[in-house]
């Protein structure tokens, strides 16, 4: 019989074998762990101790950074709702008490721009611009705070404007791209010599060298006007702005005059004469006979009343036909009296003291009136006359120390006028209407007369 003998290997080897495969997989995870443990050692960056501080040396934190806050001053605002997350109530007292004899924090205007700044939660410095001159600057110390006055810094450029006038000042100043301001500024410097809208005829003419201020490289409107011609029915004034020694800066004509005289030419920069001085008018209400000893300036309600000069307020009232009325009486026995006002001007009151330009009220049509308008009265010794009469003296001139001075000054402001072109010019025209209302005649500064008069009284 065919026997088959089928190979049946003994236990022992499989256990054998089995035995070195697992110590083989132990030998490959060792190498591999070893492996990984030494890169890891390797790779690692050693952890730097802290090295101490050398003894004399004060560790100083870093700075907190300065935070600024920008705005301008808005209506309801106070200097409490402005500090209220900064200071305490009584913080806020003790600096209202400092800023007292500086600049009175009640006295903050709507529109004027601030910065305060904080470093973190805590005050560092408050700037207000009091005006275009100064600003109020508010800092911390210790214990209180440091407040001053201080004037803004601006970079200045001098520039040429030139302008022809065919319908008003105004007119022409607004045409050539400049402000309203500076035909107001102009105005103003010869407010005692030329009545602005009685005096002005087309083919006037003006010149001026006016400062252009810049702050932090920005237009910020005009400074000093250093000097200005202006030619009227062929007769050029001059102004040159000199500062005397000791005396304020003003304004001198060529020959070293001041501008300045006992009386404005007008009580308002910007009006019409509607009614003359006449001692025999038929009185436009009452149809009587009477005598009008004032000359009317036709203006809208609320336009700004100035007094003509130096003086004390002998009567601020309401009487019956010359409505809110102001007297003023001036040296050398003169008296002014401007009638029909809306409103008095602030503290206007009988024994109030009044400098010259001062705001003593506003235009209106209280009383026997037909319309706004300014009664404007003047009377030497107690007896009434034409206030387009009245004669100034000359002023006081420069003092003889600083006309030489004066004089270089003079010469090198007209060799700089002259030396610039004339394409600033303005040639501005308006239509003629037959009749204006007062408020078009204020704001486009009209002096051109219409064909139906005004019977304002």
């Amino acid at each position: 019989m065919f026997m088959h003998n089928e190979f049946n290997p003994p236990n022992s080897y499989f256990r054998r074998r089995s035995w070195r495969l697992l110590v083989l997989m132990l030998f490959i995870i060792v190498i591999c762990s070893g492996i990984s443990f030494w890169t890891l050692i390797k790779n690692r960056q050693p952890e730097q101790s802290a090295s101490p501080i050398p003894l004399g040396i004060t560790v100083v934190p870093p700075e907190e950074r300065i935070k600024t806050i920008k705005g301008s001053i808005q209506a309801g605002d106070t200097i409490s709702s402005l500090f209220k997350d900064v200071f305490s109530t009584k913080e806020i007292k003790e600096l209202v008490r400092q800023c007292r004899e500086v600049f009175p924090l009640n006295m903050i205007s709507t529109g004027q721009p601030y910065k305060l700044s904080l470093k973190g939660d805590n005050f560092e410095r408050f700037a207000y611009d009091i005006d275009d001159k100064d600003q109020l600057i508010i800092s911390r110390n210790e214990d209180d705070f440091s407040v001053s006055r201080e004037p803004i810094s601006y970079t200045v450029e001098q520039v040429t404007i030139k302008g022809d006038i065919q319908s008003s000042l105004f007119q022409a100043v607004v045409d050539i791209g400049e402000s309203e301001g500076l035909a107001f500024q102009l105005a103003d410097i010869f407010a005692w010599d030329i009545d602005f809208f009685h005096d002005i005829k087309a083919g006037d003419s003006f010149e001026m060298v006016v400062e252009k201020r810049y702050r932090k490289g920005k237009p910020a409107g005009n400074g000093r006007l250093l000097a200005a011609r202006f030619t009227v029915q062929e007769q050029t004034y001059q102004a040159y702005y000199f500062t005397d020694g000791s005396r304020p800066p003003d304004h001198y004509d060529q020959n070293g005059y001041s501008l300045r005289k006992a009386f404005l030419k007008a009580p308002l920069s910007f009006s019409r004469i509607s009614s003359g001085f006449n001692m025999r008018r038929r009185h436009p209400i009452t149809n009587r006979i009477k005598a009008h000893p004032a000359i009317d300036y036709a203006a809208p309600t609320g336009t700004p009343i100035h007094s003509i000069g130096d003086g004390t307020v002998t009567l601020a009232a309401n009487k019956s036909f010359n409505g809110k009325c102001v007297k003023i009486r001036h040296p050398n026995g003169w008296t002014t009296m401007y009638n029909h006002m809306s409103r008095f001007g602030g503290n206007i009151r009988a024994g109030r003291k009044v400098r010259q330009g001062e705001l003593i009220g506003y235009v209106g049509s209280t009383g026997l009136s037909t319309g706004p308008h300014l009664d404007f009265r003047m009377y030497q010794n107690g007896k009434p006359v034409n206030p387009l009469n009245v004669k100034m003296p000359r002023a006081r001139p420069v003092s003889p120390p600083q006309m030489v001075a004066f004089r270089t000054m003079v010469a090198d402001r007209i060799a700089f006028l002259e030396s610039q072109p004339r394409q600033n010019r303005s040639s501005a025209s308006l239509t003629s209407s037959p009749l204006l209302n007062p408020f078009e005649l204020y704001v486009a500064g009209l002096q051109q007369k219409t064909t139906t008069p005004y019977p304002y009284v």
